[in-house]
């Protein structure tokens, strides 16, 4: 392993060049709420400026990473992982106390590989490209790399959405962009171990040494400045809306695009006819949804909306009674738990009734009690920001409706989320959730029947985005190959340039390229080796 100290920018480990004011932290193991060791370094502007330099030099260079060894590299990567599993999932652990089992060994690093492999498939066959050729007027197009990519990984998938190894940067990769991974300070060690393997399978496939860079922490000022770098040519980032917001601001002015998934509550709708049938089903299957990971998902169902009646009452009752039953889980950092506590005081204030919770768990573990607040519609209607705030962790509101026609209404105010759900039974509620589809389809990313919404399977035809603010741009998908690729392309098009000019993907019958010429898609010839 390499130094404690050490970060991996232009295809090597060195120490980091640091600047005034704190220059190095510890991960804290929250379970016990004591500070690990090593320190890891906060890198100054210099070491981001010298990662640039290297990333920009690749990307001045368009043969340097073939589709084929950008494959190698991800097949090589993702055999590595597999191959170091029980020592990562035990690092996260520490880090992060999620679970090794099932979690982290059974549910997360299967998911980090599986994405990996899909991103090399895409690479090695090239459909992402999309290239188009129109004969007749001697017009040809495609999808190329779009540069140097800066990621910024989140605190609450420290396998799956790394900045080094998950979904952002396999969808970057694949494209051929070099990586500037900026990891998530809460889980340093397992991205330096990641980091590590990430890089020795760049060596051994023959990709540039600078392929994959890696900085751990960096100050905010220094973060905005990177994102709007004349080197840096896409950015991702997965965080609070704070952070997304001061990113997004710094890359906007500076032209430069920047995919942000920031905040989402994703409303369940429980319509009368499904809470009549099967009440204690849907209560069983919120609370599991809700409480799992204690609450840290981005697709965790932090608003449910009832229409007011016994079984209203009733699901309120013991959704409640399951979660006070339950021991609290722990979070991830007591920064997490500090905004969870404010978002729930703040919605308190603002007049939800709390229902059970609500209170920080004693101890030296980072906890908060399991927590249920209720509203009523009128309520809501009368301040739908303030009660879409977003509480991260385990904590969800209920809103009761009065009928239909206010349950509807508050699907009007709904802003933007990553994901939409609405139970029903097709004989009783078929109408009702025609009239509520109709509001909800345009306010989400994904759309939901009888089915909570945590977990994102990686599919290619999976949305993983949606309206602002959930992200920052409604028409991508953070997961999904090939489409979550298209985040780190540019356009590229081809005016009666000669053959001998072109792209060896754009000339006529490019062998194993997926073409659409005048019109007709169709596959030229056997795929080679390094495309």
């Amino acid at each position: 392993m390499a130094n404690e100290a050490q970060v991996l920018i232009g295809g090597e480990w060195r120490p980091a060049r640091k600047t005034g004011g704190q220059m190095a932290f510890r991960a804290v193991n929250p379970q016990t709420g004591a500070a690990v060791e090593p320190e890891f370094p906060i890198s100054g502007w210099a070491d981001a400026d010298d990662a640039l330099a290297a990333a920009a030099k690749i990307a001045a260079d368009p043969e340097a990473c073939p589709g084929g060894r950008i494959a190698d590299f991800l097949v090589d990567y993702a055999a590595s992982i597999e191959l170091h599993a029980q020592t990562l999932c035990a690092l996260a652990n520490c880090e992060t106390a999620l679970p090794i089992q099932p979690r982290l060994a059974a549910v997360e690093l299967p998911r980090t590989v599986g994405q990996l492999r899909q991103a090399a498939a895409a690479a090695r066959q090239g459909s992402w490209r999309r290239v188009v050729i129109d004969t007749v007027n001697n017009i040809r197009s495609q999808l190329s790399p779009v540069g140097p990519v800066c990621i910024f990984g989140p605190n609450n998938f420290p396998l799956a959405f790394n900045a080094v190894s998950g979904g952002d940067f396999a969808a970057a990769i694949a494209a051929g962009n070099p990586v500037i991974a900026k990891a998530h300070p809460l889980h340093p060690a397992t991205s330096r171990a990641l980091a590590e393997l990430a890089h020795a399978s760049v060596l051994r496939v023959g990709l540039p040494r600078a392929m994959v860079q890696m900085l751990y922490a960096v100050s905010e000022t220094d973060g905005m400045r990177l994102v709007a770098d004349p080197r840096i040519s896409a950015s991702a980032f997965t965080g609070s809306r704070k952070a997304g917001l001061q990113l997004k601001a710094a890359a906007d002015a500076a032209g430069k695009p920047i995919y942000l998934e920031m905040s989402s509550i994703n409303p369940v709708v429980v319509l009368p006819g499904a809470l009549a049938a099967r009440r204690a089903d849907i209560v069983r299957e919120f609370i599991g949804s809700v409480l799992l990971g204690t609450g840290q998902f981005c697709t965790n169902p932090g608003l449910v909306l009832l229409v007011k009646q016994p079984d209203s009452d009733a699901f309120i009752g013991e959704a409640a009674a399951a979660m006070a039953s339950l021991p609290a889980g722990t979070l991830f950092s007591a920064a997490v738990r500090h905004n969870l506590a404010a978002a729930v005081q703040e919605l308190i204030s603002g007049g939800a009734r709390l229902v059970t919770g609500g209170k920080t768990v004693g101890g030296p573990r980072i906890a908060f009690e399991n927590t249920l607040l209720a509203l009523t519609g009128k309520q809501f209607l009368a301040a739908p920001e303030l009660f879409q705030k977003e509480a991260f962790g385990n904590a969800a509101m209920c809103v009761q409706a009065q009928d239909l026609a206010e349950l509807k209404e508050i699907c009007r105010n709904l802003v933007g989320n990553l994901t939409g759900t609405i139970y029903l039974d097709e004989a009783a509620d078929g109408r009702a959730c025609e009239e509520i589809t109709a509001i909800l389809r345009p306010r989400v990313g994904r759309l939901l029947n009888n089915k909570m919404p945590t977990g994102v399977a990686v599919s290619p035809a999976m949305n993983h985005g949606g309206p602002f603010p959930a992200t920052g741009h409604a028409h991508f998908t953070a997961v999904g190959l090939p489409a979550a690729i298209d985040r780190f392309t540019r356009l590229e098009c081809y005016d009666q340039v000669p053959q001998n000019r072109l792209p060896p993907t754009l000339r006529d019958a490019a062998p194993g390229q997926w073409q659409c010429v005048d019109g007709r898609w169709r596959q030229a010839g056997p795929a080679t080796a390094d495309e």
